[in-house]
């Protein structure tokens, strides 16, 4: 199990990109939330089998209507009883 924070920059607001990740994500069966930050990036928190956070993620990128141009990972403390994948505001 891990729980990683992950930061998309490119053209991913404005084109159904938390749509698509939370999409992705349940139905692979992640734990997490994605949501829009202000400086325009998307910031993503995955947790899971880290095969299937990998298999997430390049399903994302593979399914958006943006672009991915950098994505940044960061490993983060898992959350013991978080279930289910949202969207945040």
């Amino acid at each position: 199990m891990q729980r990683r924070s992950i930061r998309f920059t490119g053209k991913v607001q404005g084109v159904g990109f938390r749509m698509t990740a939370k999409s992705v994500a349940s139905e692979l069966g992640l734990a997490g939330w994605v949501r829009n930050e202000h400086d325009g990036s998307v910031l993503m928190e995955a947790q899971g089998d880290p095969a299937i956070i990998d298999e997430c993620l390049n399903r994302i990128q593979r399914q958006t209507f943006g672009r991915v141009d950098n994505r940044q990972e960061t490993l983060l403390q898992v959350e013991q009883n978080e279930t289910g994948f949202d969207i945040r505001r």
